[in-house]
């Protein structure tokens, strides 16, 4: 399946960015390999704990499944491999904000994502052309695992 929005492994540059407000939840800074997308992530951290300097793939996607099809509420009747089962944390949440950066940096402009999970936010900051595929009200699913 080609139609990821975002695949890539990033690293743990920060965490608890802000101060702690939740004993369960920590906001973590992260950038990707190539160092031009910014991350900012809140994990229940008590389900799946994680350091600085940490390494993890982080994929995000409108399906679980390969094929492409929808996610439903109705299980298959025959069990369906998902991109789930490769991943140790899984979050479904809708992008609710896009905007420009305002600080346009070496002339390059940046587009900034917002997504919430249910509570949990996601802040994705990167180049217009890595960012081309998101969208506002689309729903989708973060996994990650660590390296």
């Amino acid at each position: 399946m080609d139609d990821f929005h975002f695949d890539d492994i990033i690293e743990v540059s920060n965490e608890d960015v802000l101060e702690k407000k939740y004993d369960k939840v920590s906001r973590i800074a992260a950038h990707n390999q190539d160092g031009d997308v910014e991350i900012l992530l809140e994990v229940n951290t008590e389900l799946y704990p994680i350091q600085k300097e940490e390494k993890l793939r982080m994929l995000l996607s409108h399906t679980l499944y390969a094929d492409g099809s929808a996610v439903t509420s109705h299980f298959p009747k025959e069990k369906q491999r998902s991109l789930a089962d490769k991943f140790e944390y899984v979050m479904h949440g809708l992008t609710y904000k896009m905007t420009l950066d305002p600080k346009e940096s070496a002339g390059a402009l940046k587009v900034e994502v917002y997504i919430s999970f249910g509570g949990l936010q996601l802040m994705l900051k990167g180049p217009v052309e890595k960012m081309s595929k998101f969208k506002v009200d689309q729903k989708l699913f973060v996994l990650l695992r660590k390296m």
